[in-house]
């Protein structure tokens, strides 16, 4: 088993313009767990993880966890894509 592959075999529920590890990170923030038990769970130090999650409010256009989460929730319902992923044309 890899580290960046511990705990973390479900596949996402949406498709984004983020990274693995950004979405396994986003994964685990819906399904409501704090930094510090993201950073036990992934083998990562707090400070990368809450790196992560700036990362991931940008990429979403998001200012908050509560924004993300609804965003990521509703993304995986509709099965929608990102505000961040172009729209097909035609």
């Amino acid at each position: 088993m890899r580290v960046d592959d511990a705990g973390f075999n479900a596949e996402p529920r949406v498709v984004t313009g983020l990274s693995r590890r950004e979405t396994e990170v986003m994964e685990l923030i819906a399904d409501g767990h704090s930094n510090g038990q993201i950073a036990r769970h992934l083998f990562l130090s707090e400070k990368t993880v809450k790196n992560h999650v700036n990362r991931i409010y940008a990429k979403l256009g998001v200012d908050s966890r509560v924004t993300a989460i609804g965003l990521w929730l509703e993304q995986a319902a509709r099965g929608a894509p990102p505000r961040d992923t172009p729209k097909p044309t035609g």
